[in-house]
Order: C-alpha cells, then sequence, then structure tokens
C-alpha cells in the first residue's frame, strides 16, 4: 500500500468492529470511499508484492511477535490487521497494566504503544517494560503535533515514534527497521535448506542428509532436528524444546525430550562423529562435527 491508509481518528465508540473497520477504510487519505475501491487488505497485499518486500523473521525461524498497545480498539484492530499482513504473530492490550501482563506472556520482539491510555500512560508503561525485558524496541503513536510528547518519549528510552493520524505502512516501516538494528529479526533465507556441517535439511520437501546420505525421520523426529539446526551452536534447555516442538510448557514432561534426542542420535550420529551434545543441566546443543 504506497503511502499508506491515513489512520487515527477516533469512530463512535460502540459500534461494531466490521462497522468501525469500514468507516476506518472510508478515512483513507481523509475522502470518503468510493465504489469499487480497494479495500485496506488489498491494498496492503498488492503494496507488499510491488515492494517486493523481504520477510523478516525471529533468528530461530519463528514469526515476529508484536505487541500493540492503545485503547481504541478500532485503531488496534487496524494495526493487527496489517502487522498479520506481514506474516507476524499480534497481540493487543487495551491499557497499561494489561501490556504488562501480555509483554510477560508474549515475550513480544516490538511493541507498539500510544501515549494516552486509561490507566498508566505509555512512558510509564515503557519504564515498568524496560525492568521486564530492556532491549525490546518500542514504537511510540504520539498526538499529532505534541513535540513534547515526542521528545519525551525519546528521552525515555523509546526507539521511535510515529504522530495520529498515521500512515500503516509508516508504521509497519519503521517497525521493520527497528527490529532489523536491534536484532531480534532477520531476512527469511531464501532458500528452504538448512545446513550445518555435513548435515542438511530441506524445509519445504522434508529431505535430511548427512553427508550426503538420506535419512528418514518421523514427523516428531523433523521437528525436533529443524528446531536444533535453527539454533545451531545454542543451548536449548528441554523446556525451550517441549515449548517450540510439542507447543506446551514444561510440566515434568522432559523424559519425551530425552527420548526423542535419543531416537535422532541413533539416526544423525550413530557411525559418525556426534553432532548431537549433552550439556548436563543446561539442555542439549547441535554443533558441526569435529
Amino acid at each position: 500500500m504506497t503511502g499508506g491508509g491515513i489512520v487515527g481518528d477516533r469512530p463512535r465508540a460502540g459500534w461494531p468492529v466490521a462497522a468501525r473497520a469500514r468507516t476506518a477504510d472510508a478515512q483513507v487519505a481523509h475522502k470518503p470511499a468510493t465504489a469499487g475501491r480497494p479495500t485496506m487488505g488489498t491494498m496492503m497485499t498488492e503494496g507488499r508484492a510491488a515492494a517486493g518486500r523481504v520477510e523478516l523473521r525471529r533468528p530461530d525461524g519463528e514469526p515476529v511477535r508484536v505487541l500493540v498497545v492503545d485503547d481504541e480498539p478500532n485503531l488496534a484492530d487496524l494495526l493487527s490487521m496489517a502487522l498479520r499482513y506481514e506474516g507476524w504473530q499480534v497481540r493487543t492490550a487495551g491499557d497499561g497494566t494489561s501490556a504488562l501482563s501480555a509483554a510477560r506472556q508474549f515475550q513480544p520482539d516490538a511493541v507498539v504503544l500510544d501515549v494516552m491510555l486509561p490507566d498508566l500512560d505509555g512512558f510509564q508503561v515503557l519504564r515498568r517494560l524496560r525492568e521486564q525485558t530492556p532491549t525490546v524496541p518500542v514504537l511510540f503513536l504520539t498526538a499529532r503535533d505534541a513535540v513534547e510528547e515526542r521528545i519525551a518519549g525519546l528521552t525515555v528510552g523509546g526507539d521511535d515514534y510515529v504522530t495520529k493520524p498515521f500512515s500503516l505502512e509508516e508504521v509497519i516501516a519503521r517497525l521493520r527497521a527497528l527490529l532489523r538494528r536491534s536484532g531480534f529479526a532477520v531476512a527469511a533465507r531464501p532458500d528452504a535448506v538448512l545446513t550445518v556441517g555435513d548435515l542438511s535439511l530441506d524445509e519445504d520437501s522434508h529431505e535430511v542428509r548427512r553427508a550426503g546420505e538420506s535419512i528418514t525421520l518421523t514427523a516428531t523426529e523433523f521437528e525436533l532436528l529443524r528446531y536444533l539446526m535453527r539454533n545451531p551452536r545454542r543451548v536449548l534447555s528441554k523446556a525451550q524444546i517441549l515449548d517450540r516442538v510439542w507447543n506446551y510448557d514444561f510440566g515434568g514432561q522432559a523424559n519425551v525430550v530425552e527420548l526423542y534426542i535419543s531416537y535422532l542420535r541413533k539416526k544423525i550420529d550413530a557411525g559418525r562423529r556426534p553432532m548431537i551434545h549433552t550439556l548436563r543441566g543446561a539442555g542439549y546443543v547441535l554443533r558441526p562435527a569435529e
């Protein structure tokens, strides 16, 4: 969406979500909607394709996580929709207290934070957020022409700001820049093949080879190996592996990790120099064979 739709005006409280979305869509560039006008979703999709935008993902290959904090539901909905078109995971909060709770649970890679909130203001939220995650990038949303707010936001540690009403495309561009600079996101690999030493894994075809020899894995073994290969030389705890591969929190089920690590070792390391190593009390690490 070149130039982006201008959003940030406040439609009447209590309108249904669909009505608010249609109203906000009609406010693009502050002029009435006309027959045949493309929807915001179409514009966002076409804009991404036209720009040839490189997909950003977390260093471990997972989708980027963004927390959107704004007390206007229609604005939070629009921002969330735009960010999801980027392939990112989004969580929203309508006040400062909820934002801090969501940040602890969601562990976002970036935060879009409105200055004016019903309980804590954005500056207070930022200070407390920095106690939890000192380096997470924060993009402030400020009132139009509020120079004092912009200066204050940057002074207390905000990384960037946009003023209301704003372009959705501008918000995305600024977030992408913050994520790149912070190292919280990297460009997705142009190919689907992960390689560590003489071990390769094709994420599309699910083919796994070591030293050119094909290795057959079950679906769970494949997901476990993919997670290890996305994090080479990094020690991964049993709790992290459970959360990412089995999608539930650590709760006394560590034996399933040990079991599948042993399965992988029999297929990946058997008769070869080992790549999967155990660090007692810490977890597991995948390293190229010495």
